[in-house]
């Protein structure tokens, strides 16, 4: 056995009690070797497991790090050059897109385990049915992200899903605004699946300028800037690997995702289930409702899915559902 840190040096020899000849030793032999090999598996498999932790622990440290200690969480040097107009916004963008992801990820983590009684109750609070609803953090998330932004931008507007509620959103002027959505994929969030993330939106002339898109569970941090192309954990998106992949995609071959959303009426339902059938019969790989519409969106950029589709039945998404994730695919082409 070759192994590294083993705690003590083990004489073997001694053990034996001096390398003797009879019977006896030959078993004693076979019994030490035999307790002196389980030692040593048990340590190496103890060790595996300890690194197996540290190396979790640094990795769920790397989670609540800010972008200068995680190396996905980089601003890509294509971003901050100098003819990119909106270097602070994204700094301060990513800043609080982390902070508030790092408020996502303890509850999540513990769903389901011993370790979820530690973690704060989620107050709840149903909107316009018990399929629409905010939890405490949607709205510490939000807060967080209001006053973040009125400190260093005092006069830009932002539109924030909680603040609105169940009401129609502001409407949208040439003025700087900021578009939030603390938490995209709250029933994901609630229930403990990993598929949910913040969405910070920016405006400028009324269009989309700047998404940052942070889904803290699987690691990923989306940028796009208008112009400035789209990136995930550093690494620029691009949506097809070919033209000829382009050429051949149909949707007999597509993977189409969709999400019904709150809307519960019969006939609402019946429109979202008959859209659903049309495809089915058409023809497609497979259809997929993941639970986050701006991660719908960032996952068609990079090709991960081939459609998203809304709008169906008052399932619509809001602006804070696709300003982020929109310019995301924009700009991937």
């Amino acid at each position: 056995l070759l192994c590294r840190d083993i705690p003590q040096t083990i004489n073997v020899r001694t053990m034996l009690g001096g390398g003797t000849n009879t019977k006896s030793s030959t078993v004693a032999a076979g019994l030490a070797i035999g307790c002196v090999t389980g030692a040593l598996l048990a340590h190496v498999q103890h060790k595996r497991k300890s690194n197996q932790r540290t190396q979790e622990v640094e990795s769920n440290d790397n989670v609540d790090d800010d972008m200068t200690f995680n190396p996905k969480f980089q601003i890509p040097k294509e971003l901050l050059v100098e003819e990119c107009p909106y270097k602070e916004e994204l700094k301060l963008a990513i800043k609080l897109a982390l902070q508030a992801g790092k408020n996502i990820y303890p509850h999540v983590d513990n769903k389901g385990t011993t370790s979820e009684s530690t973690t704060a109750s989620l107050g709840i609070s149903s909107k316009s049915n018990d399929a629409d609803f905010a939890t405490t953090i949607d709205i510490a998330n939000e807060k967080l992200v209001m006053e973040g932004i009125a400190t260093h931008f005092p006069s830009h507007k932002v539109i924030g899903e909680e603040e609105t509620g169940t009401g129609q959103p502001p409407v949208l002027t040439a003025d700087p605004t900021w578009i939030v959505d603390p938490i995209d994929g709250t029933a994901n969030f609630a229930n403990g699946l990993p598929l949910t993330c913040v969405s910070l939106g920016f405006c400028v002339g009324k269009k989309p300028v700047l998404g940052v898109v942070y889904a803290p569970l699987t690691c990923e941090l989306f940028l796009a800037v208008k112009g400035f192309g789209s990136y995930r954990n550093t690494c620029k998106i691009h949506s097809t690997s070919s033209k000829e992949e382009e050429a051949l995609k149909t949707l007999s071959n597509a993977i189409v995702c969709f999400e019904f959303g709150s809307s519960r009426g019969e006939q609402n339902v019946k429109k979202l289930v008959s859209g659903m059938e049309r495809i089915l019969q058409h023809g497609c790989r497979c259809t997929r409702s993941l639970g986050s519409g701006v991660l719908d969106m960032c996952y068609v950029a990079t090709g991960k899915l081939d459609v998203v589709y809304c709008g169906m039945a008052n399932e619509g998404w809001k602006p804070w559902d696709y300003c982020a994730g929109s310019l995301v695919v924009e700009e991937a082409g």
